[in-house]
């Protein structure tokens, strides 16, 4: 009877509904534009990275190389979300398919999940480049830099599979009305009316795996950093050292920060205003991918050099 109620809905109401910012319909559209602006920030600056370090041969470096891998994985991110969250501020098309909700849910989740990997394995090279800087290059040579690249990738998608697959479970026999910009997990599942703890359980524990394993491996990573860079005499020789994890430090705060607030905020959070939590949640999803190429073009003097070069000879041509 459950699974004759469940193919009823899909097929009588076969989609969600999108509310976009709730409590903020007047300042849509200047949200939009922001939202908009972060967007194309992120494609100039992330695609930017990634032709510069494919065609200069001398920054196929792991460093580089792992920075390729966030930008690409940001472009996802960002063309997974704001699409279809300026489509709905802006053109008020707050219908979205049941699937195609399902894969953008599992497209944010899971790539966030790799973002996070990545930071990680940057975190492993810097760690490598300042506490054993004679053997970086033998220890992070290309093969082990392509198993750690497939190990983030593997795990972002076998640990968020399950999320659209345990959601196909679920009965949704009244309110289909996501309070949201875009199709988020845990937004989706309180709108079943059939019991639904085992996505909220796998839901907690995926985001305290992840999250909690990986900030404990960053902050293990920069302890040792941190311990052998005060051992290092003179205090311009450490100030080079902490400058050269100057930018992954910007780019994990940006990333974890938001991140964390946004998770507590939507399971323990009851005191936040519900638009103050959507906003945040949405720019959380921007803001890095936006953000990441301006930190690196900035502290990071080859690929500044690099854009600068290239601009200049587009100039005089």
């Amino acid at each position: 009877m459950t699974t004759l109620r469940n193919s009823s809905w899909r097929l009588i109401q076969p989609s969600f509904f999108l509310i976009g910012i709730p409590g903020l319909e007047e300042s849509q559209h200047w949200i939009a534009l922001l939202l908009c602006v972060l967007y194309l920030l992120a494609l100039l600056g992330n695609v930017t990275i990634l032709l510069t370090i494919w065609t200069d041969p001398s920054l196929h470096q792991p460093m580089y190389l792992f920075l390729a891998m966030l930008s690409g994985i940001d472009l996802v991110l960002a063309s997974s979300t704001a699409p279809k969250t300026l489509a709905v501020l802006l053109v008020h098309a707050h219908e979205i398919g049941y699937t195609v909700c399902l894969i953008q849910m599992f497209f944010i989740h899971a790539f966030s999940s790799m973002e996070s990997g990545v930071l990680v394995a940057m975190a492993l090279d810097r760690y490598v480049a300042i506490c054993h800087p004679l053997h970086h290059s033998t220890i992070l040579h290309p093969r082990v830099i392509g198993r750690i690249g497939m190990a983030v990738l593997v795990r972002g998608l076998l640990l968020l599979l399950p999320f659209p697959i345990l959601l196909r479970r679920l009965v949704f026999c009244q309110a289909t009305v996501i309070g949201h910009a875009y199709c988020e997990h845990m937004a989706v599942v309180k709108l079943a009316c059939s019991e639904s703890t085992v996505n909220r359980a796998y839901g907690l524990a995926v985001a305290l795996l992840v999250v909690g394993l990986d900030v404990l491996a960053v902050g293990v990573s920069y302890a040792l950093i941190l311990q052998a860079v005060l051992k290092v005499p003179g205090g311009e020789a450490r100030l080079k050292a902490f400058s050269t994890c100057g930018s992954h430090i910007c780019v994990i705060l940006v990333f974890y920060v938001p991140g964390m607030f946004s998770f507590l905020t939507h399971r323990f959070g009851q005191q936040v205003p519900h638009h103050v939590h959507v906003l945040l949640a949405t720019l959380y999803l921007l803001v890095p991918p936006a953000l990441n190429p301006l930190v690196y073009g900035v502290k990071t003097q080859q690929i500044r050099q690099r854009v600068l070069r290239v601009f200049d000879i587009k100039g005089q041509i």
